[in-house]
């Protein structure tokens, strides 16, 4: 079972990532704008208006200061091999600002302007965290794109690419596709994760449950799928509240993790240096998100570096206590092996440009995908392993009560167990005022039977006549074997010539059993004590009653049936004359 579902979920993750690998690559036909290489900058107040465009100076060396409470204008020059004949697209990672106003500049001197702001992107957000603008169509080639940034956090942050209409349609429709299979994948993990720690009361599988939905409304939120709910949510809001959940699922991922080992299997130290670690990189979230100005690219590093500490304290707790044996450490780190090589991967290659513009923050998306799928499937395998082996245990626990219940030579049920079943029995029986026999088997001159025989011909004699008593067990009547060669039977409701005929032919049957195969021609016979209560009393009362009458018929020749009636258990035992059968001649 293990290893099925592991091999299951290696496939899908594997062909998750191919999936994302092919079909998000970056399109051949697109192009990276970049600070200095295809953009050059201008830097003015931002209450000069747009039509100040062709009056400013671009510088394309340096870099842009002072922007941050004014604008920030980036330009682009098309060359001959960068126009197409299908037009072209401008696509724009959402980042902090005010206001995005993009002109398209064509070779008769026309300028198209498209604008964006704060809270109101109108058509041009699409999924992925993108903002697309497309050229408008015009008679004159078009020859250069301005965009131009109100009040921009950080030009570090700025992605943006110029791909054809085509491509840009092409790629919408496809990170749409991908975006809303994880957040549902997703969103069925948070919510089977929190059903499960309410139902088995585990403090992991909660953090889980956390971890999947901060995971579920980061995704939302940066790929702008909330926009189309909440459409005054666009721009700086949706970036710093990305923020704050990207830090905020760091912390709960790694309290998972952590709590669903045991205690014993980590230092004590190790474990609160991680969940510390864990706790600062959700708190650092809160002033990284409120941040609008300051090198919020120098704060991302430093937080990068937090993170990837954090991970890294958690992989060695994870292997200290799988080398002890732990299966949570072992199903954890099968659920962190991806996204830990797929941060790093993203630390080390630069694709922010790639797959479908989606860039790392796809890739960590389809990352926690993985990550709460596998943890789903570990939590459920190792739950469904519990609870195979506490049925065991409670099977096995049956298996023993009834063993203990039961005479291991016989098979009858012993003392133990003919009081346990019958205990029920004498309290209906005196609830509803009927009568109680219980008749003691008692087989006669046993012990000369082992002495002169041997206890094997001793064992197979009581072996026999158990399989004999035994056939009188049902619902009127339940047999055991008390002790030695004693053997029980009690009716409830027999009573008068009915029981005396039935404890006569319990009496003939014992004695025409044939033992020749044990004890040759011996004849084995029986004594048979008999005591009806009317109303029913307790079983220690009846034995008492029942035995006497068995030392009676012992005393009185053996091989006969002395039945003693009462028929009220405050008043002692009284011999009723008249009942003792014995073997005629």
């Amino acid at each position: 079972m293990r290893d099925s579902l592991q091999r299951f979920w290696g496939k899908f993750g594997f062909a998750l990532i191919v999936l994302v690998a092919l079909c998000g690559a970056p399109s051949a036909r697109a192009a990276t704008l970049q600070l200095n290489q295809s953009l050059c900058h201008a830097v003015t107040t931002a209450e000069k208006g747009d039509a100040s465009l062709s009056a400013l100076a671009f510088s394309c060396t340096g870099t842009p200061q002072g922007y941050q409470q004014g604008s920030l204008w980036l330009r682009t020059d098309l060359g001959p091999s960068r126009g197409t004949p299908d037009g072209i697209a401008l696509m724009v990672h959402h980042s902090r600002f005010d206001r995005l106003a993009v002109a398209f500049t064509f070779a008769d001197g026309a300028v198209r302007w498209q604008r964006v702001r704060q809270g109101d992107y109108g058509a041009h957000w699409r999924a992925g965290g993108q903002i697309l603008f497309e050229a408008p169509e015009h008679a004159a080639p078009l020859v250069a794109v301005t965009m131009r940034f109100d009040r921009l956090a950080a030009h570090e942050l700025l992605r943006a690419r110029l791909i054809t209409k085509d491509a840009s349609r092409i790629e919408s429709t496809g990170m749409a596709a991908g975006v809303g299979a994880a957040l549902t994948l997703l969103l069925v993990s948070c919510i089977y994760s929190a059903s499960l720690a309410f139902a088995v009361r585990r403090q992991y599988l909660a953090w889980q449950a956390a971890w999947s939905a901060t995971m579920l409304l980061w995704g939302g939120i940066w790929s702008q799928v909330h926009l189309a709910l909440f459409p005054m949510m666009a721009g700086t809001v949706s970036a710093q509240i990305c923020t704050f959940f990207a830090c905020l699922a760091i912390a709960f991922a790694t309290a998972s993790a952590v709590t669903a080992l045991d205690r014993g299997s980590v230092p004590a130290r190790l474990r609160s240096a991680t969940l510390g670690l864990g706790v600062i990189v959700g708190l650092s979230g809160i002033p990284l998100a409120l941040m609008r100005s300051g090198s919020l690219g120098q704060w991302a590093d430093i937080l990068g570096f937090a993170v990837l500490c954090d991970l890294l304290a958690v992989a060695i707790c994870l292997g200290w206590s799988w080398r002890r044996g732990s299966i949570e450490a072992r199903d954890f780190t099968a659920a962190w092996c991806l996204p830990m090589a797929m941060l790093a991967f993203i630390h080390l290659v630069d694709v922010e440009d790639g797959f479908w513009g989606g860039g790392s923050k796809l890739l960590v998306l389809v990352a926690a995908t993985w990550q709460a799928l596998w943890l789903s499937a570990a939590a459920t395998r190792r739950l469904a392993n519990l609870r195979i082996e506490r049925d065991s245990a409670r099977a096995a626990e049956a298996q023993a009560q009834e063993l203990a219940r039961r005479d291991p030579l016989t098979g009858l049920p012993n003392r133990r167990g003919f009081i346990e079943s019958v205990t029920p029995l004498l309290d209906r029986a005196r609830s509803d005022n009927l009568s109680a026999a219980l008749l003691l088997v008692d087989i006669d001159r046993f012990k000369s039977i082992n002495d002169v025989y041997g206890h094997e011909a001793g064992d197979a004699v009581l072996c026999r006549i158990a399989r004999r008593i035994a056939r009188w067990e049902g619902p009127m009547c339940t047999v055991a074997r008390l002790g030695g060669e004693e053997f029980g039977l009690l009716t409830v409701g027999m009573e008068g010539i009915v029981l005396d005929r039935f404890a006569e032919s319990i009496r003939r049957e014992i004695a025409a059993c044939d033992h020749g195969e044990a004890v040759g021609e011996r004849l084995v016979t029986a004594s048979i004590g008999v005591a009806e209560v009317r109303p029913a009393c307790d079983f220690q009362r009846l034995y008492r009653i029942a035995d006497e009458a068995l030392y009676d018929a012992k005393h009185a020749g053996r091989n006969r049936v002395v039945l003693q009636r009462h028929t009220d258990a405050a008043n002692p035992p009284l011999e009723v004359p008249g009942r003792e059968t014995a073997l005629s001649g």
